[in-house]
């Protein structure tokens, strides 16, 4: 038996409008959406994705799972997410090789900068 990796779900306030966020922030594909949930995906036929569905509560604390991007250029991607309306977090990140962001509704994520060999 093996199991396949199919999406992530992530509890948010306003499903559509965090799932739109992250389609434009990733470069990927809404599959599915509906007047409550939206799913995307980097294609359409590929997988995983992530499933965005509503929760009453807003977020409380601090993700116990959290996305790390490399990018090519990390300074460029920052810019770019800091753009589209992520916000810094307010960690302390002195000497990191990684920044970390919060997405729309405070989700944290992190870019990371080049890869130590």
């Amino acid at each position: 038996m093996a199991l396949e990796w199919e999406q992530i779900i992530v509890d948010s306030t306003d499903p559509i409008v965090l799932g739109r966020w992250w389609a434009e922030a990733l470069g990927w594909v809404v599959v599915d959406e509906s007047d409550e949930i939206i799913e995307i995906r980097p294609e359409p036929d590929r997988m995983p994705g992530l499933l965005f569905v509503p929760v009453p509560e807003g977020k409380a604390s601090k993700n116990r799972l959290h996305p790390d991007f490399r990018p090519d250029d990390q300074e460029a991607e920052v810019t770019r997410l800091l753009s589209l309306g992520a916000r810094r977090a307010d960690t302390a990140q002195d000497h990191q090789h990684w920044v970390t962001l919060l997405d729309p509704e405070g989700n944290e994520f992190c870019v990371l900068g080049e890869r130590k060999s």
